[in-house]
């Protein structure tokens, strides 16, 4: 059965330093499984298990320079299923 899509966004200007503070601490999260996020607004807990999906884009352009981090999982008992994929 489906949970309900539960999210949580969060945006702030941080320096190098803090930014460092929470990739540890997201780091020690997954090392627990389990990864707890929250601020003002919202909340969000999830439970990364099994293998992990993982993707890192990096892009340098004259206005703006972004580093993006990705991480994503199956909920337990849910595995991904291999699809064949057609193309004409």
């Amino acid at each position: 059965m489906r949970q309900s899509r539960k999210s949580f966004r969060h945006e702030s200007l941080q320096d190098a330093d803090s930014i460092q503070e929470m990739l540890e601490a997201i780091a020690r999260g997954l090392a627990k499984g389990k990864l707890s996020f929250s601020d003002d607004d919202d909340q969000v807990q999830l439970k990364p298990a099994g293998l992990l999906n993982f993707r890192v884009s990096a892009t340098e352009d004259e206005g703006e320079h972004r580093l993006s981090l990705r991480i994503s999982w199956q909920p337990d008992g849910e595995q991904a299923q291999r699809k064949a994929l057609r193309v004409k």
